[in-house]
């Protein structure tokens, strides 16, 4: 397999996906990041999640980004030797 590189994804980043929730919705609020995305569609509040390659295969475009600083705030900490 040819190594890619992981893509950034925030936090509050809105996204466009393939194809449309049955809702006719087409943009998703990121609220859960980890090996599994959480998806809010923005049109009727359903969360969904997506393992993290089916997110960025399925991935159109970002609509608009999060926040960075929230994004590091919430993620994993780093892990100081005692």
């Amino acid at each position: 397999m040819t190594p890619r590189p992981v893509l950034e994804v925030l936090l509050g980043d809105v996204v466009r996906l393939r194809r449309r929730h049955p809702c006719g919705g087409d943009e998703w609020l990121v609220d859960r990041l980890g090996a599994d995305i959480g998806l809010r569609c923005r049109t009727c509040g359903r969360h969904v999640l997506l393992e993290r390659r089916a997110l960025e295969a399925r991935l159109v475009t970002f609509v608009s980004r999060g926040d960075s600083a929230v994004s590091a705030a919430v993620g994993p900490r780093a892990v100081t030797g005692a």
